[in-house]
């Protein structure tokens, strides 16, 4: 077979989402993660719901499913359970995966079916106009909350955690050197992968990340963890994260101060979920945990599913899947 590129995974619809969106750059890292993986259009789906986000399936050249609002994650279990060896995809957003579709959400981690769950978060409705979503912090001014919203905010990778996702990443939208990277171990993660991307909604949710992800200060914002290193950061690597004993929460100390060195550093360790939960629940003046926070092997459900179907069965509910006929007319 020969190689592709990415704009092999370029369609011919007019890409729609506004100016500046950062949805452009993770439609680009997509598809530069499927030419690099070598993904074949014809072993390839992606499955989206309701929302800005959800339109990504017209512009990449694979098969394609846009689906009703929060349901992508039931939809794309039982395209994955149809065809086990397709490599399926779904996108979604903080509306559309965190409110009405939260349960379907919810049990496609708990059942860990493999499946790459790209969750667009801005912290916004986008699509219906600006109304606050399930992200939106404490205070955010929209149409449907004119005062402020007071409604305390869902932590998406917090949500997954509890829900027993095995991999769990955070991205930047517009970070096309780490994202791609992100999205590949994702895809090699055998089971739910979900990977929340921070992404700008140009106008409705302007700059809502700019704190975290402004160039200037991005080297104290943030931190990027790499799987058996010292969680260390800043402009001058000169900042680390360290446990405190006496309350059993991170803390970031300065190395070479009251001397600190790296040894006091806590190491990431990806299959540790405590460290998993210490790290997505920190924010400022904590830096925001960039990269693979969670990622710990467990049995996929896809795959426990047809070792537990005799093998005279497959054919039978192979096309119950796939044409819906989910009850025998003839034994009625």
């Amino acid at each position: 077979m020969s190689e592709l590129t990415f704009k092999d995974f370029e369609t011919d619809q007019e890409v729609r989402w506004c100016p500046g969106c950062g949805d452009y750059s993770i439609l680009k890292a997509v598809q530069r993660t499927l030419a690099a993986n070598g993904a074949r259009p014809e072993n390839t789906v992606f499955v989206s719901g309701i929302g800005c986000s959800s339109r990504l399936p017209y512009y990449v050249e694979t098969y394609g499913f846009h689906t009703i609002h929060g349901r992508a994650p039931a939809i794309a279990t039982g395209v994955k359970l149809a065809n086990p060896d397709a490599d399926v995809w779904v996108i979604t957003g903080d509306g559309d995966g965190l409110s009405i579709g939260g349960n379907h959400l919810i049990h496609a981690l708990r059942r860990n079916v493999d499946l790459n769950i790209l969750l667009f978060n801005n912290e916004i409705y986008g699509l219906t106009k600006g109304q606050y979503s399930p992200t939106s912090r404490i205070g955010t001014t929209s149409p449907s909350t004119p005062h402020g919203s007071f409604d305390a905010p869902v932590h998406p990778g917090l949500l997954a955690l509890g829900a027993g996702a095995g991999f769990i990443a955070r991205a930047v939208d517009i970070d096309q050197k780490g994202l791609p990277q992100i999205l590949t171990d994702a895809n090699e993660y055998d089971g739910a992968a979900f990977v929340e991307i921070l992404q700008n909604c140009i106008v409705y949710n302007k700059d809502v990340f700019d704190d975290v992800v402004n160039k200037k200060t991005a080297a104290d914002t943030q931190i990027h963890v790499v799987n058996g290193e010292p969680l260390i950061y800043g402009k001058n690597r000169d900042r680390g994260l360290r446990l405190n004993p006496a309350t059993l929460r991170l803390e970031s100390v300065v190395l070479g101060e009251n001397g600190i060195s790296e040894a006091d550093i806590l190491v990431h360790d990806e299959t540790n979920t405590t460290i998993a939960q210490l790290l997505l629940n920190m924010s400022a003046p904590l830096p925001t945990a960039m990269g693979v926070i969670h990622r710990l092997p467990r049995p996929a459900f896809d795959r426990a599913f047809w070792q537990h179907k005799p093998t005279e069965r497959r054919a039978k509910v192979l096309d119950l899947l796939r044409h819906g006929n989910m009850l025998d007319r003839r034994t009625a």
